[in-house]
């Protein structure tokens, strides 16, 4: 159990984001128990967003429409975008941990996530899939979806990929311990309540 002190205000968002390609709706609860309903066209991309939620114990609503029809690159890529825009605008940053960090494995398969809700927007994405796809989802947009997350949450973000001999267990890692490192980096802190985590005093 935390022994963060709970938010004075409700830690939530809504954002919508219409383009010509999709039309996606998300809604995001920081302090929830883990609950999603999601409606992406995608189901394996689904399973992955569970893994955030639960893990993440935030509660997230998806609803997404997009040019599947053509291909999973700009519904995968702007729901990372819309995730990181509805975080941001749920998040003050007052308080808070400000890192977090996690190693899942699964079976054979062992990743890293450390996360830093810095204000700055940066990348390192270092895993090597076994294979292509996941039945016939390319696991290369995956590269994509936390691209577009971090370039509108304002974190940097590692993810390593350690080992993993099935593509599956690779990317089901990766998403578990991103949920736990968000958990833990948007978490309350009791000692630092108040204060903006930086010497800087501003994030």
């Amino acid at each position: 159990m935390s022994d963060a002190a709970p938010s004075a205000e409700p830690r939530q968002a809504s954002v919508e984001r219409n383009t010509k390609e999709t039309q996606i709706a998300i809604s995001i609860n920081l302090d929830g128990s883990g609950q999603l309903e999601v409606e992406s066209g995608l189901p394996f991309l689904d399973h992955m967003l569970d893994q955030i939620a639960r893990h993440g114990l935030i509660d997230l609503s998806i609803k997404a429409k997009g040019d599947l029809e053509i291909d999973a690159h700009h519904t995968v890529e702007d729901i990372g975008i819309t995730l990181g825009q509805a975080i941001n605008e749920a998040l003050d940053k007052t308080g808070i941990r400000r890192y977090g960090h996690a190693y899942v494995p699964l079976d054979e398969a062992l990743s890293r996530v450390v996360i830093d809700f810095s204000g700055r927007p940066g990348l390192e994405y270092h895993v090597d899939f076994v294979k292509g796809t996941v039945g016939n989802f390319d696991v290369d947009l995956f590269h994509e979806f936390f691209q577009g997350f971090v370039n509108h949450a304002f974190v940097t973000l590692h993810i390593d990929n350690i080992r993993g001999k099935n593509n599956h267990h690779q990317i089901e890692t990766i998403f578990k311990a991103f949920g736990r490192a968000l958990r833990m980096a948007i978490e309350l802190d009791p000692r630092q309540v108040g204060v903006v985590p930086s010497t800087k005093g501003s994030l």
